[in-house]
């Protein structure tokens, strides 16, 4: 169990941090519109996991990313995007697929994507992964590698090896149909997954789209009762609820300035994971996590100039 007022044993390690998954390129709509009815779109660096991993070594943490991109422009944009930021590209396998793209149009609520699949599910998992990982404190994916073959052996087998080199496993929740091949049961694989985690973060969208609509509490009980140990479901504005199996806890929202909500799952658990590796308790983690949202919802696009996470806690009054 989680205990939210104390700190989580690390072995010493040469990496705090490995995100498996996507790295993609995020074109993020240059006006406000729920329609689409938009004239011109941005170049981001995206992608769950690799935003994850990018965040994590500019809050001053390390981490490494391990990840598919084509053998195209796209593909040399997110490499170079990595390497300018100081990254380690060692694990950035390219294959012979286009680069992955999701379409955004920017909202003030949960942006609707489109998604443009490719290189990003033909990860496999090779030797210098494998190397990699047992090195690791932590290793975090998300559903977009698990919805689709390479990719979803690559993670089973990532999980597996995690657990015999006691790596503490993050997994982001974020099922989305339309990654998923027609006709499968994407939702029985999801949760499937819940009992093979440590950490799990649901958005009330990422809920409802597993169990249907149902107020926070009982969404909470059902990823407890598929053998969740730690569930954190953010609520938006109105903050999150985190449930360790023992006791349930609610933390208001940190936001005082919403530009674009892209990203802002991933802020928090950039932060939370760097909080806990350099040694706050559960508790001080989690609000250092909703703290790293609120400074990346004041600006656009899913990766910002974070500072260090010290800044942050000074800036926030943690």
């Amino acid at each position: 169990m989680f205990e939210l007022d104390k700190g989580i044993r690390f072995e010493n390690k040469s990496n705090d941090l490995l995100t498996v998954g996507e790295l993609l390129v995020d074109l993020i709509s240059n006006e406000y519109d729920v329609n689409f009815d938009c004239d011109g779109y941005t170049r981001f660096f995206g992608g769950a996991p690799s935003n994850i991993g990018i965040n994590v070594s500019k809050l001053g943490a390390r981490s490494h990313i391990a990840s598919a991109v084509g053998e195209d422009g796209f593909g040399t944009f997110l490499i170079n995007h990595l390497r300018r930021a100081g990254m380690d590209t060692s694990n950035i396998q390219r294959v012979h697929e286009a680069t992955s793209v999701v379409v955004v149009t920017r909202s003030k609520n949960t942006p609707v994507p489109i998604f443009y699949r490719g290189a990003d599910y033909h990860l496999n998992f090779d030797p210098s992964l494998e190397h990699v990982l047992s090195h690791s404190k932590i290793v975090h994916f998300s559903c977009w590698p698990i919805s689709r073959a390479p990719a979803r052996q690559t993670v089973e087998r990532v999980i597996a090896e995690a657990k015999s080199h006691g790596v503490l496993i993050g997994f982001d929740p974020n099922y989305h149909r339309m990654i998923w091949q027609r006709g499968e049961d994407g939702i029985e694989y999801v949760k499937s997954m819940i009992s093979q985690v440590d950490v799990i973060k649901p958005s009330e969208d990422d809920a409802e789209r597993l169990f249907g609509k149902a107020a926070p509490e009982r969404q909470l009980e059902r990823f407890l009762e598929l053998g969740a140990k730690m569930v954190i479901m953010t609520l938006g504005k109105d903050g999150a609820i985190v449930c360790n199996g023992n006791e349930t806890v609610s933390f208001p929202s940190c936001a005082d300035e919403i530009v674009d909500t892209t990203g802002a799952g991933d802020a928090f658990w950039s932060g939370f994971y760097t909080a806990l590796v350099k040694g706050h308790t559960v508790r001080k983690a989690l609000e250092l996590g909703f703290a790293v949202s609120a400074y990346k919802l004041r600006y656009s696009g899913a990766v910002v100039n974070l500072p260090r996470i010290e800044s942050i806690k000074e800036q926030f009054g943690l």
